[in-house]
């Protein structure tokens, strides 16, 4: 373990980018076994290569670079994907509705009857049944 470490050294090591390639790897390979698709099983193998290259390159601030890109890439996606996963669960308990002015998305608990509702960011009151 020690001698790992000392290789280590200096490299750049595991970071989002690292694991979304990996993932991204292990799902193009298992599609390929199952449709048949040799091609996706070499993206993979692709896509694995490179995720060992940039965990073992010297080259700290290039890596950090292209992390800092898939992120910003990445974020907003993961972000909608939270959002959608969190209105399934609140469905019950709440109503979402989009502001008419801002189209800001607005959650209100449902059950209340007619109410007025101001928008936290543009401050337009409307009102809606719950």
């Amino acid at each position: 373990m020690n001698r790992f470490q000392k290789f280590m050294v200096g490299r750049y090591g595991v970071d989002q980018f690292y694991n979304a390639l990996v993932i991204s790897s292990i799902i193009l390979t298992l599609i390929s076994i199952i449709t048949g698709w040799n091609i996706l099983s070499t993206i993979g193998l692709l896509f694995l290569f490179f995720a060992m290259f940039r965990v073992f390159s010297k080259n700290v601030n290039k890596r950090y670079q292209e992390n800092m890109k898939f992120l910003q890439w990445w974020n907003p996606i993961k972000i909608k994907g939270r959002n959608f996963i969190n209105r399934i669960k609140g469905r019950k308990t709440h109503r979402y509705l989009k502001c008419p002015q801002c189209r800001q998305q607005l959650r209100v608990p449902k059950g209340k009857g007619k109410i007025v509702i101001t928008c936290p960011k543009c401050h337009t009151k409307f009102g809606t049944r719950t």
